[in-house]
């Protein structure tokens, strides 16, 4: 096959390298630890428990102020580092393994698109992406570094703060007053102003799902990169595939809400066990 990273490949007895070299139409699902070693910190630990307390939740956003204020005071702070992140080996590695041929369609749980900043073509964002902001009154869509300006101009005196990350784009601002927060409404209709993101507590839209069961019925195997799988939203594919007995494969470190489904578990860095595709 044309540049096909396998093709001449010198290591023996490499699991994952056979795995995907048996298989020519994988079905790829990424989370957050093929982004770590970009400098974007990850939810859980190798046990698949919180780090931290659990991410902002969709209905206190939409319903709750103060909830919002301290969102866009974080993400303020946050997305300084957040919007500068490169793509590391792993996301590398994972668009060649697609130049190959190999690699059918990736789904992905982050928001950070590093994944197309690789040069992956074929990528469905399960979550949605950071880079853009969502009225959730008319639809319109900015992109996050403009908005990023108009929240500096608005809290001017926040820009002088740093803290420390946190996963996606959020930063550790504790014991921070947010009541003096200015978060801006939708220019064009006054609505409130979100990521266009899948908050814990929403729906991963419809259509995004089906298309992503669509491809993973034409793949021949699985592969799942960086996610312990705790999320319902992710977990569902494995179960499918599962159903569909196709051979499943994950590196991970750490434990996985699939452990019991895979054909192959590499616990590894995720940039470290796909080398072999460089």
């Amino acid at each position: 096959m044309a540049n096909d990273p396998l093709a001449n490949d010198p290591l023996a007895n490499h699991p994952l390298r056979d795995f995907v070299g048996r298989h020519e139409r994988l079905f790829v699902l990424t989370g957050a630890g093929c982004s770590t070693n970009s400098g974007i910190p990850d939810y859980r630990d190798s046990h698949g428990n919180w780090k931290r307390t659990q991410p902002v939740n969709f209905q206190a956003f939409m319903s709750d102020e103060h909830t919002r204020r301290r969102y866009w005071a974080r993400s303020l702070i946050g997305w300084r580092r957040f919007g500068q992140a490169k793509p590391n080996d792993a996301h590398h590695a994972l668009a060649r393994l697609e130049a190959s041929g190999r690699c059918g369609m990736l789904l992905t749980q982050n928001v950070d698109r590093l994944h197309q900043s690789a040069g992956h073509r074929q990528v469905i964002d399960l979550h949605g992406r950071l880079d853009l902001v969502r009225c959730m009154g008319c639809g319109q869509k900015t992109p996050r570094s403009e908005f990023q300006e108009t929240l500096g101009h608005a809290n001017a005196e926040w820009l002088t703060l740093d803290a420390a990350d946190a996963p996606d784009g959020d930063a550790d601002l504790e014991h921070a007053d947010f009541s003096s927060f200015k978060v801006p409404a939708c220019e064009a209709c006054g609505g409130i102003l979100k990521p266009d993101v899948v908050f814990f507590g929403e729906n991963v839209p419809r259509d995004v799902v089906a298309t992503a069961q669509d491809h993973l019925a034409q793949a021949d195997a699985m592969l799942i990169v960086g996610s312990s799988l705790m999320v319902y939203s992710g977990f569902r594919f494995v179960q499918a595939a599962a159903h569909r007995q196709i051979p499943i494969a994950a590196v991970n470190l750490g434990r996985t809400r699939a452990d019991d489904l895979l054909t192959l578990k590499v616990e590894e860095r995720c940039e470290a066990a796909l080398a072999f595709l460089l």
